[in-house]
């Protein structure tokens, strides 16, 4: 859809107010967990990455402050967005999770779904949910005990089956900063002592990711969450909403006070997860990294580390462990510009100290290209 007399918004410009709303163009000084609401949560398919993530956003960040909220149960790990696991508050747990179930059951019947013929669902979900409350399962273990019961179905779908119908949250130690243990699970309202309410309305949740990821298309909109058919409830919200042009002519919605910086912003450089939200949760990702550089990015099941370099990710990161000393190697995609060489060296010794406290630590910068 076209808006002909609606404001342009460049490519950069549109970077910059990503860039403002993510926390990324200065470090915040918001308390952990208002962070996380604000961000409508953090990608957490690696448990280290929100760690990363909120190191790049927030000022004085703690790892361990992360780690108690989620050992108090004040945020939890769970499947929301696109299906993939989040780190949430706990207040947002049962409304994110109602609100994304049919994402994540169109997810299993697409899948593990069509190998479950002839079992009633609601029945597996129902003996899950008997057996997470005694204690957490590993999915597993929780298919091999579902498959005593249907043993005629593979373990694995039967596990599937139970993650699609039921709120499960992933339980620490899994999670923690430097500490580790097993992808074990229960019930979103066994863990938490809450019982989930209705699913919130989707445009209130929309008008969150405008505030976290505006402005935006309704196609960003649906690839951030997974959700179709929600150009009928952003119709809904468009009398509340600024609209803008992109510079190919596709309307972008918008908060009415959200922050538009100047496009001449200075971008610092910032180091981001592997699965950081800021690459993932627009159709379009060109405002923040060039399409050409997707590839270095994106893998298979996986994706890459990666750096900020004037406001776009530019390059990508690992660390290297050898007894005794960490080394960050960045690997740029084209020539650093100058002015980003000193905060690049400063950023990299920020990660390495949260990273690698105890070690001698190294940064190592390879040839800029493929």
């Amino acid at each position: 859809m076209t808006t002909s007399g609606a404001p342009v918004l460049t490519n950069r410009a549109l970077n910059r107010a990503l860039l403002e709303r993510q926390l990324l163009l200065r470090r915040s000084g918001l308390p952990v967990l208002d962070a996380v609401e604000h961000l409508v949560g953090l990608q957490a398919q690696s448990p280290g990455d929100p760690y990363y993530g909120l190191a790049a956003r927030l000022d004085g960040f703690d790892p361990e402050e992360l780690s108690a909220l989620l050992a108090s149960r004040a945020a939890v790990r769970i499947p929301v967005m696109r299906s993939t696991i989040h780190l949430v508050s706990a207040r947002d747990c049962h409304g994110l999770r109602a609100l994304c179930r049919p994402v994540i059951e169109r997810s299993f019947r697409s899948n593990h779904g069509k190998r479950l013929a002839g079992t009633d669902p609601a029945d597996v979900a129902g003996l899950a949910a008997r057996l997470v409350a005694e204690r957490p399962y590993t999915f597993h273990h929780l298919g091999q005990a579902l498959a005593e019961e249907w043993p005629e179905h593979a373990p694995q779908d039967l596990a599937m089956a139970a993650r699609a119908l039921l709120p499960l949250v992933q339980v620490p130690p899994r999670g923690l900063w430097g500490r580790s243990g097993p992808a074990a699970h229960t019930t979103a309202g066994h863990w938490l002592g809450t019982e989930p309410g209705p699913a919130p309305g989707p445009g209130a949740v929309l008008l969150r990711y405008l505030a976290a990821f505006g402005p935006a298309s309704v196609k960003d909109m649906q690839k951030w969450c997974g959700l179709t058919g929600l150009r009928t409830v952003a119709d809904g919200l468009r009398p509340g909403l600024r609209t803008f042009r992109d510079e190919h002519g596709t309307e972008l919605l918008d908060l009415p006070d959200a922050p538009l910086p100047d496009p001449a912003t200075d971008a610092p450089v910032r180091f981001l997860p592997e699965f950081d939200n800021i690459s993932l949760s627009h159709a379009d990702r060109a405002r923040i990294v060039d399409p050409a550089h997707l590839r270095r990015i994106q893998r298979v099941n996986r994706a890459a580390p990666a750096v900020l370099l004037d406001g776009f990710l530019r390059a990508v990161w690992r660390l290297e462990r050898e007894p005794g000393t960490t080394t960050l190697v960045v690997e740029p995609f084209e020539k650093i510009r100058r002015a980003d060489r000193a905060p690049l060296e400063e950023e990299a010794a920020r990660v390495l100290a949260m990273a690698a406290p105890g070690d001698e630590h190294d940064v190592r910068v390879m040839p800029a290209g493929d």
